[in-house]
Order: structure tokens, then sequence, then C-alpha cells
């Protein structure tokens, strides 16, 4: 493939990530609201928490950031704290970088890691074969905007929308998970069940008495890890069948 047609197959794949993005930047307009409202509550302004946004992309870590810095907790801490509850996107960008053709450079792979999210991970996985990267740059160059603008829009509404507005608009997230995972869920019996047993264990690791004092991003993880190495081992999922 010559250098401009490589050009060009970028350029479509960032469009076509564009497109995908529009509706979880819509999603993250809406959540961001109340991530806002934690940062003013925390003495932040709107230009710091929405670079905060911009640089993070993450809710939880976002979230516990702001509930330390409202506890006037240490740098130590809030390191500490970051790692664990971001971790997950450590194993993210690993299974992404799996999907990456072998002769992408150090740099775009180094760009992806920047962009993994939860929702962003979810459609760049969903990729059939090989992922182009520039479909991630794409998804995320609409989505980020879309939780910086939310999470300023926060801060500068403050607690004047009601408790119970600011509640239905997080829905949204979980609703945008559901499109994520319903599709392909209908057509693979095999990830119908993983994703069934996938819920099953996090209820219980939510509401279970011992489960539940174990942390939020560790769980994550602990689930992530057992769920898949265990899917790996008793479904296996061979290179010629995903060319299929």
């Amino acid at each position: 493939m010559t250098k401009e047609n490589t050009q060009i197959d970028n350029l479509t794949w960032f469009i076509k990530g564009l497109r995908d993005g529009v509706p979880i930047s819509l999603g993250y307009l809406a959540v961001a609201f109340s991530l806002g409202i934690a940062a003013r509550n925390a003495g932040l302004s709107a230009f710091s928490a929405s670079m905060a946004s911009a640089l993070c992309l993450a809710s939880a870590g976002e979230f516990g950031g702001f509930t330390l810095i409202a506890a006037q907790a240490s740098y130590l801490e809030m390191a500490i704290m970051e790692f664990v509850i971001n971790m997950r996107y450590m194993l993210m960008s690993t299974v992404l970088s799996q999907k990456l053709p072998q002769n992408t450079s150090t740099f775009k792979r180094l760009l992806l890691g920047m962009t993994v999210t939860d929702e962003i991970f979810a459609i760049s996985v969903s990729v059939p074969k090989k992922l182009n990267p520039f479909y991630s740059y794409g998804a995320v160059a609409i989505a980020a905007p879309g939780w910086t603008l939310g999470t300023a829009l926060g801060v500068i509404m403050g607690n004047l929308l009601p408790a119970n507005v600011v509640s239905a608009l997080s829905v949204g997230l979980y609703g945008m998970f559901l499109a994520i995972i319903i599709p392909p869920a209908r057509k693979n019996r095999v990830l119908l069940l993983i994703i069934s047993i996938s819920m099953i264990l996090s209820g219980l690791f939510t509401y279970m008495p011992l489960l539940s004092s174990i942390n939020s991003g560790f769980r994550i993880i602990i689930l992530t890890v057992c769920i898949s190495l265990a899917a790996a081992l008793i479904f296996p999922f061979k290179e010629n069948e995903n060319e299929e």
C-alpha cells in the first residue's frame, strides 16, 4: 500500500471513529454533569475540572480524585488511588495491542493507550480483524470534548439542578453500555453466556458482605482477569476463526 493510500485509509477509519463516537460523546456529556458537581464541591473551578477531564478521561478515577481533594489527601495517597482504580486500562490497552498490525509504530501504540476508556475500548475491540488506531483516535476526538464540556457545565450549574435530574442523566451511561454489548451477544451464544456470568459475578462482588469490601477498581481487575482467562481456556478463539 502506497503512502497516499495509507493516508486515505487512516482518514476513512478516523471518520468512522468520529461517527461511532457521537453516541459516546452525548452519553459523556450527560454523565459528566454529576462529575462536575463533585468537582465543584471539592473546590475546583470549571477550568481546573475541565483540564482534569481532558487529561484523565476516567470517571471512577476522577470521582476518587475529587473526593481525595475534598478530604485534603496527600499526593502519595492520590497517586496510589489513581493507580489502583485505573489499573484496568492497562489490561484494555494490552488487549487492543494484540489487534494492531505488527508494523504499528510505538508512538501510535502509546497514543492509543491514552485514548482508552471503557466505551472506546468496547467499540475498538469490536472492530473486525485488525484495528486501525485512527478509528480509536476518531472516537476519542469526539468523545473527549463531550466529557470535558459536561464536566465544565456541571461545575457551572453546581447544585442548581435537582438531585433527581442529575441522577436521571447518569442512566445514559448504562444505556450506552447495553447498546454496545447486546448486538454481538445476540449473534454469539458464548459471548452471551460470558456477559451473563460477568453480570452475576459483578453483582455478587458488589453486594456480598466480604466481597463488597474489596476496592471497586480491584474488583473490576479481578473479574476481568478471571473471566477472560476462563473464557479463553474453555472457549478458545483461533486466529483462522477471527479471519472468517
